[in-house]
């Protein structure tokens, strides 16, 4: 299953019935660590090898949250050139890896302050979940699985889940990035964002909330429209064996 795929059946999960262990634990050692004992020796190939493991996910970080090529890139290169730099503040206490994203998304932060960013985002009200007049969550979950695989929609709902995904507020589109695309667990996110981790438990929740709508929108109106035309056809299939 693809990406996409897999992006999408998250977004029917709540947070937490998906959550894996943490990658490691404190106790543990950093599967980075021989990366960090390089960097603090300021060898010859540290920095390369700092690019090879971590360039293209910070990468997909950066350019999910400015929303611009050229602005990631440079998020990119201040990101790893920190991260190379300063080195010796890292004391080990969360993972390297959620070091190295803290600094990316930070960059990014700046940079979108630095352009007054003009993307549209959706308010807090749209990320907030609907509930009945009897106090009942009143989203119904469509089990969309068979069709994730129908190459027709394969390329349209990735450009659905994309736009989507911009639409969210900074926050929870760092949030749900590091989780449902980068495969983050919770508490290496609060500890990444220096946030609680019942915020961060929040913020993906809502996030796949408002994703969900979003494919549910979509997938309705594809359905009704092979609804429309399917009449149609089988009429001029008629007209022309006449």
């Amino acid at each position: 299953m693809d990406r996409t795929a897999s992006v999408v059946e998250r977004t029917y999960q709540e947070p937490g019935v998906d959550e894996q262990p943490p990658r490691f634990s404190r106790k543990a050692i950093d599967p980075d660590a021989a990366l960090v004992a390089q960097l603090r020796r300021e060898d010859a190939g540290a920095a390369e090898a700092l690019v090879g493991t971590y360039g293209d996910r910070v990468y997909r970080l950066a350019i999910r949250i400015t929303g611009n090529a050229s602005d990631a890139e440079e998020v990119v290169q201040d990101a790893l050139w920190t991260a190379s730099r300063k080195i010796d503040t890292f004391r080990g206490a969360a993972a390297f890896g959620s070091w190295v994203y803290r600094i990316t998304a930070n960059a990014a932060y700046q940079k979108l302050r630095g352009r007054r960013s003009q993307r549209h985002e959706v308010s807090w009200e749209d990320l907030a979940p609907t509930f009945d007049a009897q106090g009942q969550h009143a989203e119904e979950a469509v089990d969309w699985s068979r069709r994730l695989k129908d190459p027709a929609i394969e390329g349209e709902l990735k450009s659905v889940l994309s736009g989507a995904i911009d639409e969210l507020p900074l926050d929870y589109r760092t949030a749900f990035l590091l989780h449902d695309v980068e495969g983050l667990s919770n508490p290496e996110i609060a500890q990444t964002l220096q946030v609680r981790l019942g915020t961060v438990k929040s913020r993906v929740h809502r996030a796949r909330l408002f994703l969900r709508r979003r494919l549910a929108d979509y997938m309705g109106a594809s359905l009704d429209a092979a609804r429309w035309q399917a009449p149609s056809t089988s009429a001029g299939l008629r007209w022309s064996s006449c």
